[in-house]
This record gives C-alpha cells, structure tokens and sequence, in this order.
C-alpha cells in the first residue's frame, strides 16, 4: 500500500519523522487483537515511504509486566509491542481482513540494559517502532505470510531490535488448520507452580511453569483465567505465554531470579495445544566474559520438540 493511501486511513498519518503526536491515545484494542483497552502498548502510527513509525507508551507498572530488580522496565513489553505492531500493520497495511487468524512462526528481540532502565523520577517510556516490511507472500491477491524488521528508540535513542514473522489464515484456511480443535478450551485445573520467588514473581498466579518432578523439567502451566496472559479466548497457548514460560525456566536454571532478560529468540513449529501436557526445559546456560548467561529452553508436546527459544540473561550486580 502507498504512503497517501496510507495516510488516508483514520489510525495513521504521513511523517517525515515520528512526532510526539504519536503518544496521544491508544490505539483501537481490536486491531491489537486485545480485549482490555488496559492492555493496549500502541498509541500511534505514522508513516514514510520505506518507515512505518510505531508509537508505545511502557507503564513504570504494568500489572504483569513490572518492574525487574525494581530498576528496568520489563524487556518483555518490547516482545509485546511487536506483536501488537504487526498485527495492526497487518490489518491496515497490508489490507488483512480482521476475521483472518495468525501464527507467528518465530519472533526475537534484543534490548540494551541501559535503555530499558527505569527513569528517575520515574514515568512512561515512550518508545518508537521503527518498522521495515518484508518477505510479503499473497493467495488470491490477500497477503498470507509476512515479516517485520524493528528498530526501538527511547527518547530517539536506539536501544533494543526485533523481528517477527508469520502468517495469516482465512476463517476456512483456520478450520481446515485447527480440524477437530477449532475452538477448543483451555484445561479447567492447572498444576502445583513452582515457588514463585524463584522464577521472579511476587504471587503464584503468575507462574507458567510447574513444580519439577524431573531434574529441570517443567509442565507448562495454563490458567486461563488470567487477564493478561488470556486477554481473550484462544484455542492454543498464546506465543507470549510460551516466551515467559521460556524465561522463567531461564531464571530458575541460572538461580537468579531478578535477572533482566536482554534478548530471546523464538521459533514455532506447530500450536501448542491445551488437552496434551507441554514439557518445559532448559539446556545448561554458558556464561560470557560480561557475566550474561545464555541458555535454550525447549518446549516438547506429545514427544515431539514443537518450540525453541534462545534467552539471554544478565543478572544483577551481587547475584
């Protein structure tokens, strides 16, 4: 789509460079595929001939994604922001219907300590999304897979990086997909977490993993009465429940809880399921001469490996 049809549509306008106007107001919480307008990160959309600008506003306390070591913004809004980023482009750059599904089929990002630190006296961050599309495959003339290069910027500072890729699903496309789990629901009992201290959380609610009856082996813990984690009814385990379940098998396997997590690659194979037990584990973390430790946690469903995702940690000074 051309930068002029662009900004004819009500969410986005031409820029020759992001402006503060892109930290007004939410964004519509449909086109984020979010039902709490609480839980929406965007606040902007501006556009260049080759740029889309993305505007986000990071809470110094988000009700999940809080603080870390009482010093950082949580990088997993990053992860978060992306997400929401490409959903919206996709629907109103790239003209995907909005009864269509997704799949991101892998997704990463990286962010530098000092620009996820908290800011004294605290307030928002105001974080712009540099956006580059790529990879744009079209079936019948609508898009059906594309891609997302992303730049972050703190106060016009570079600081973090991603990426995301994935692809999109008719309404039929989806029940040929899914068959006999279309529309299938989340278990109604979860299993024992593990401490939750251990992993960085101050309650058992928000805990994803369970208590280990195998030497560094975890299920996945799913409670979808969670109002982040399941902001809306899914029929699989939703990719961000995945990451956090990454980190903290992260966490718990370096034995630092309040270690900031700097960067995470995740890569899909196929849904994650509700009715089958999802293992969680950890390879053995290899250390770097700057202290971040770096560790593969996998995800294995019904005997097959069905999710990878690389984290990197960096843990406070003293741990």
């Amino acid at each position: 789509m051309s930068t002029l049809l662009q900004a004819d549509r009500p969410h986005c306008a031409r820029a020759e460079k992001p402006g503060p106007e892109l930290f007004e107001q939410t964004m519509p919480r449909s086109l984020v595929h979010r039902a709490a307008v609480s839980e929406v990160l965007l606040t902007g959309w501006q556009a260049t001939e080759d740029i889309q600008y993305l505007g986000a506003q990071w809470s110094r306390g988000h009700s999940y994604y809080g603080r870390v070591d009482g010093r950082w913004h949580d990088p997993m809004l990053l992860a978060e922001t992306i997400r929401q980023a490409c959903l919206l482009l996709a629907h109103e750059a790239l003209d995907v219907p909005m009864d269509f599904s997704f799949l991101t089929e892998s997704t990463a990002f990286a962010v530098t300590e000092e620009g996820v630190r908290l800011s004294r006296p605290c307030r928002p961050a105001h974080v712009v999304l540099h956006m580059r599309l790529g990879d744009v495959k079209r079936r019948a003339g609508v898009v059906s897979s594309f891609g997302y290069d992303v730049v972050a910027h703190r106060d016009g500072v570079p600081f973090g990086t991603g990426r995301l890729s994935g692809k999109c699903a008719s309404p039929a496309v989806y029940r040929r997909l899914r068959g006999d789990r279309l529309g299938a629901q989340p278990p109604r009992t979860t299993v024992e977490p593990v401490e939750h201290g251990l992993v960085g959380r101050d309650c058992e609610f928000d805990v994803v993993i369970g208590a280990s009856s195998d030497a560094g082996v975890h299920a996945l813990r799913v409670d979808a009465e969670h109002p982040v984690l399941f902001d809306h009814p899914v029929d699989h385990v939703p990719g961000m429940v995945l990451m956090e379940a990454a980190r903290q098998a992260a966490l718990l396997a370096v034995g630092a809880p309040q270690s900031l997590l700097v960067s995470c690659e995740t890569h899909f194979k196929r849904y994650v399921e509700f009715h089958i037990p999802c293992l969680v584990s950890a390879d053995r973390p290899t250390r770097d001469d700057d202290g971040r430790c770096t560790l593969t946690v996998r995800f294995h469903q019904g005997g097959t490996e069905v999710g990878t995702c690389r984290v990197s940690l960096i843990a406070p000074s003293g741990s």
